[in-house]
């Protein structure tokens, strides 16, 4: 029996406080999945339904976009998986008479955590201009409402489609396609706020703005440098994926200002030894500080270039360009500038050379602690070069790996969603649709809110997500979509986005992965990429929540018919009916996707092309892998001031807020903590256990304030603190971005803490 929603917000006054955990996984992940299960789904439906999780034949996760491997167990799901999915799955319901009982007022003060245990939406509903609370409207109403507010802009450009990385290749496709026929490039996406800057970093350097690795090249490399990611909590099962290459004879090394229980040891609950023992899995941990890690790659490809016989000359010869003028920026590496930017010792780096030259094959894995900084793009330019220095690219058991969040994020972009399109895109977009998409590029995710802030943009349309919570400077983002006319949300559940609304305001209840999708040529499936480039089928089970839901593509054509009306030759309705007709379009517009349906259809599904991984060919504008020069940056500290870096808890993925513990670093009943290192706490004056005001500093001068932290001594590299998002994110100013990527720099972030004055 699954229990009830909690119905009032628990109090989190005093977070319990205990060791950090020095492993991941094992039982106690094990109980807690299932507890969670049950919780929301009841014993049956638990068993129903993890046991359909990542199988060939039944639905992907709706969490991380790990890959899956080629032989999977019978449960091929972690924890933070188990409960992205009961949280899908749930048996809790939002109704309309939820929304009766409960103002926008009212929403307005829960906790995301309170919002999101309510469960799934069942009915669309609607927000009147000067209502105070949403009710029940028809879908044909929903989309009048939507047609009525796109048909009165002054431009097309005055609307904004975003997209949350869960929406699935089919519905993106559509997505997008709608946006560009109704005339905007408009479609900033979560991409832009993570793995944006990776995609600048490569597309450049490489030609392609994705990973160059596939699962089997971790199970051949030599070394795995992990850098600036937490997989323990947020891609749990890359653990296993490291364990099988450990067990291999790699070498892993571990770049983070923060020891992470996961990169530790790894008890793996599949096996007896890894409930037992586990296995240990960093050979070497190298505490950096924030924003050092330019540095420190920059100084091991001059350690390496100073080591005779080092570099791979017959690759760098045949395949790269721009190497001499590299070689000299490297050449310049200062030690002791390298040493105060990453906060390492000596010995640290020269252990980690040795390891280096020791590797014939090398993988480079990071995530957003590499990806938001000021400088992030120039950092991982210099990863790349690192990797090209040895010919790590297009070899097996070598390359970058940078490990996305959200589940289809990448293959969101592979279908079309971005603001900047290629022009070969939108070439075969014409030619097979018929129409002139548009070609000046539209807004990313901060120049949407300062859109919506400033009156350019006036209509906010989110293909799923939380983007309030999800975006920086909080109190700009909501007044920004305070002042919107219409603000409309596809959604399966509630969210703090549904409660800071424009003038108007829609939610939309959609299907989710975990269901049975059934239109008129019968049952559907929906495909997603991975974070290494495969795409699968995705086969929901279990009955709609609601009769009254509609999937995401019914969604998208359904909306398009009512905007674009009898002018649009697209089929929409056709498209609705049968998914396969959507990848028929998908085959001949995208690149890689030829005779799309037939290959899908395959149980592992397919690999996309990868010329640098597949054929050693660098599509850029050189032809060549490109080497890059550019000055070494790294965060600079007033005196009095702390670095802080913004990330999840264990019981949180992206926005959603599973439980109110961080059980790997030993937090409890609470999310308001800083974790600071305990001797930076002492200069400071902070006891453990006090309470501080996070205050922001930026050249602005606006005060940014996050009131009512507990203080944490916790081993963090010296002069960096860490606490957790989306409470944290009105602290990022809105324009402090990263060069290039313009994605918010929510890892390098200065602030001063003041004792509250509750404390």
């Amino acid at each position: 029996m699954a229990s009830k929603p909690p119905a009032s917000d628990p109090v989190q006054d005093a977070p319990q406080v205990l060791a950090p955990q020095h492993h991941a996984a094992g039982l106690p992940a094990v109980r807690h999945s299932l507890k969670i299960a049950r919780e929301q789904m009841g014993v049956k439906r638990t068993a129903l339904t993890l046991l359909r999780v990542n199988q060939k034949e039944g639905f992907d996760c709706p969490g991380c976009a790990w890959p899956e491997p080629e032989h999977r167990h019978a449960a091929e799901f972690c924890e933070n998986g188990a409960k992205a999915v009961s949280e899908e799955a749930t048996l809790r319901r939002v109704t309309p008479e939820f929304f009766a009982a409960h103002p926008v007022a009212d929403l307005a003060t829960r906790s995301g955590y309170w919002l999101g245990q309510q469960g799934r939406l069942t009915h669309p509903v609607y927000l009147a201009e000067g209502a105070d609370r949403y009710e029940p409207v028809t879908w044909e109403r929903a989309f009048d409402i939507v047609g009525e507010e796109l048909a009165a802009l002054a431009s097309p450009d005055e609307a904004v489609f975003y997209t949350s990385g869960r929406t699935s290749n089919e519905a993106a496709f559509l997505y997008q396609l709608f946006a560009r026929e109704f005339g905007t490039n408009n479609l900033p996406d979560c991409s832009n706020m993570c793995h944006e800057s990776s995609g600048s970093a490569l597309t450049e350097t490489i030609g392609i703005g994705k990973g160059s690795v596939l699962l089997e090249d971790l199970y051949k490399a030599d070394l795995i440098i992990v850098a600036g990611q937490n997989p323990g909590t947020n891609h749990p099962r890359m653990l296993s994926a490291l364990e099988k290459a450990k067990a291999g004879g790699a070498r892993i090394i571990s770049v983070n200002p923060l020891p992470e229980a996961g990169l530790e040891k790894f008890k793996n609950p599949q096996t007896p030894k890894g409930l037992t023992k586990g296995a240990s899995l960093t050979d070497l941990f190298l505490q950096i500080r924030l924003g050092g890690d330019q540095a420190l790659f920059r100084l091991l490809n001059k350690l390496v270039l100073d080591t005779p016989g080092a570099t791979d000359d017959a690759f760098i010869a045949e395949h790269t360009h721009g190497y001499e003028e590299f070689a000299a920026a490297a050449r310049a590496a200062d030690w002791d500038e390298t040493l105060t930017a990453t906060g390492l010792s000596r010995a640290d780096i020269e252990r980690t050379l040795e390891l280096v030259l020791a590797s014939k094959r090398t993988v480079v894995c990071w995530a957003m602690g590499l990806t938001q900084h000021k400088h992030s793009v120039p950092t991982i330019r210099e990863v790349v070069n690192f990797l090209l220095l040895r010919g790590n690219i297009g070899r097996p058991g070598a390359g970058v790996c940078p490990v996305r969040g959200h589940s289809n994020v990448q293959g969101d972009r592979t279908m079309g969603i971005f603001e900047r399109p290629a022009p070969a895109f939108l070439d075969a977009l014409e030619k097979e649709f018929g129409f002139a998409p548009p070609r000046e590029h539209g807004f990313d995710v901060v120049r949407a809110i300062r859109a919506l802030r400033d009156g350019e943009a006036k209509v906010f349309f989110a293909m799923g997500g939380n983007f309030v919570s999800a975006s920086p400077d909080t109190d700009v983002t909501e007044a920004a979509m305070r002042r919107a006319a219409l603000t409309v949300h596809v959604s399966t559940k509630l969210n703090r986005s549904h409660a800071v609304t424009g003038a108007r305001a829609l939610i939309l209840p959609t299907l989710g992965r975990t269901e049975r999708d059934l239109q008129d040529s019968g049952e559907q499936f929906v495909t997603v990429e991975d974070s290494m480039g495969m795409v699968h089928a995705s086969r929901g089970r279990l009955e709609p929540a609601s009769r009254h839901l509609l999937s995401e593509p019914a969604i998208v054509a359904r909306l398009a018919r009512r905007v674009l009306g009898a002018g649009s030759a697209t089929p929409w309705e056709e498209f609705e009916k049968d998914y396969a007709t959507i990848r028929d379009r998908i085959a001949r517009v995208v690149p890689g996707f030829d005779d799309f349906n037939a290959r899908v259809a395959r149980p592992d599904g397919f690999a996309l092309p990868h010329a640098p991984r597949d054929e050693r060919r660098f599509p850029t504008a050189t032809g060549k892998a490109n080497f890059t020069a550019a000055p070494v940056e790294y965060p600079r500290l007033p005196a009095g001031r702390l670095l802080l870096q913004t990330l999840r808890s264990h019981d949180q993925y992206n926005t959603t807020i599973y439980g109110l513990d961080d059980r790997y670093r030993g937090i409890r009943n609470g999310r308001r903590v800083v974790l600071v290192n305990a001797e930076d706490a002492k200069d400071l004056d902070l006891a453990d256990g006090s309470y501080v005001d996070l205050v922001s500093e930026w050249r602005d001068g606006v005060e940014r304030r996050a009131p009512g932290f507990r203080v944490v001594h916790y081993p963090t590299a010296r002069g960096c603190a860490a606490a957790y998002y989306p409470e944290t994110n009105v602290l990022v100013p809105l324009d402090a971005t990263a060069d290039t990527s313009n994605t918010p720099a929510s890892k390098s972030v200065v602030v001063r803490l003041e004792q509250s004055a509750t404390d």
